[in-house]
């Protein structure tokens, strides 16, 4: 049997290798060599999410783009405002904070020894999280030298924050015109899908994104002002710490994210500061379940505490801490469309609650009728 190959086929098949292999060589780059830059276009992405409630409301009384330029300054405005006020004591506490983690964990352990009975061993544990003293003090002079210090990545900091602020910009100004782009370049069944899919995806993950950020605001600066007001050791970095964490993980990061601010309060010289912590935790998550939430995420998408928190430690896990970052709001996309877009189906109650009677036993005779 012979297999004779005309000169088409061959270069047919010619090309559909190079193809394979350009496109292998394509998927590489991507993942590869361009994963800062898929990375920053997904920040971006997810930035001009958090920007569309505001921006479409500003749309209506004037162009989107101006709209677009209005919100990014004065959301760069407010930043520079707390950067001008606190930012060298943020830095500072930070440090601190970061000098004070071993002795922190080490307070711990020894109050756990003496009421548990157990024999912990604290250089152990603090060799296994990387927490010894020599690296808290590097890592808190890495803090503090690469801040105020300002030495050799000030320049790719800056073109990276202004290449993100562009592409947030373009994203977020030209959002419907990249709609319509994409929607053209689909067959006409599938546009329609497309367009519903691309209007939900940001209505909801924008909303969700944006709530998220003001209750974080809203938590992080009742916090601060909270534990200033009770003596609490890096008042300003536990506030900040507390109103990002608390609004990471919905329901229950409130009470994950003052866990630290009690550790810290109770190893402190006043350990009544760790239960004033605790109180401020359990006092705040009430009224912010029973006011603020229901108020700012009337619009957004409600995902279950145990689905946010598995979603951060997978993100966390692949991408590190970008992939923490951005967990939740994928999970909330993913959840908006499945909730738009699949039909649930009533659960299925067998007729008049009765039950199936039993079979009659081997060899046995049937019950009679009456």
């Amino acid at each position: 049997m012979q297999v004779l190959l005309a000169p088409a086929n061959i270069w047919r098949a010619g090309l559909v290798l190079a193809a394979v292999v350009a496109a292998a060589f394509f998927v590489r780059f991507v993942l590869v060599d361009a994963g800062s830059l898929v990375a920053m276009l997904v920040m971006a992405w997810f930035l001009s999410l958090a920007m569309e409630p505001a921006v479409r409301r500003l749309s209506r009384r004037t162009r989107r783009g101006t709209a677009t330029l209005l919100v990014m300054t004065l959301f760069i405005l407010g930043l520079a405002i707390f950067l001008a006020l606190f930012g060298s004591l943020f830095v500072r506490q930070v440090a601190v904070l970061l000098k004070a983690l071993p002795d922190v964990v080490a307070g711990v352990v020894d109050w756990v020894n003496a009421r548990f009975g157990t024999r912990y061993d604290i250089s152990g544990i603090l060799a296994s999280l990387n927490l010894t003293p020599q690296q808290a003090a590097t890592y808190a002079q890495g803090a503090l030298s690469g801040v105020l210090g300002l030495l050799g990545t000030v320049t790719g900091a800056v073109f990276n924050l202004f290449t993100l602020l562009l592409l947030t910009f373009y994203l977020s100004a030209d959002g419907p015109a990249l709609r319509r782009w994409i929607a053209q370049l689909l067959p006409g069944r599938v546009q329609q899908v497309f367009v519903n899919v691309w209007d939900v995806s940001t209505i909801k993950t924008g909303g969700y994104v944006s709530s998220r950020l003001v209750l974080a605001a809203v938590n992080g600066t009742a916090s601060a002002l909270v534990f200033l007001l009770i003596g609490m050791p890096s008042w300003l970095a536990l506030g900040a710490w507390t109103g990002l964490v608390a609004q990471l993980v919905p329901t229950i990061g409130t009470y994950i994210s003052i866990a630290l601010p009690v550790v810290v309060g109770l190893v402190s010289p006043h350990p009544w500061i760790g239960l004033a912590a605790l109180g401020w935790g359990v006092l705040y998550q009430q009224v912010e379940n029973l006011t603020l939430e229901p108020k700012i995420s009337s619009r957004a998408v409600d995902i279950h505490p145990g689905v946010s928190f598995a979603a951060v430690i997978l993100g966390a896990s692949l991408f590190g801490a970008m992939g923490a970052l951005l967990a939740v709001p994928v999970v909330a996309m993913l959840h908006s469309l499945v909730d738009t877009f699949v039909t649930r189906q009533e659960l299925q109650e067998p007729a008049g609650g009765a039950t199936q009677a039993p079979p009659p036993a081997s060899g046995g005779k049937p019950p009679p009728s009456r």
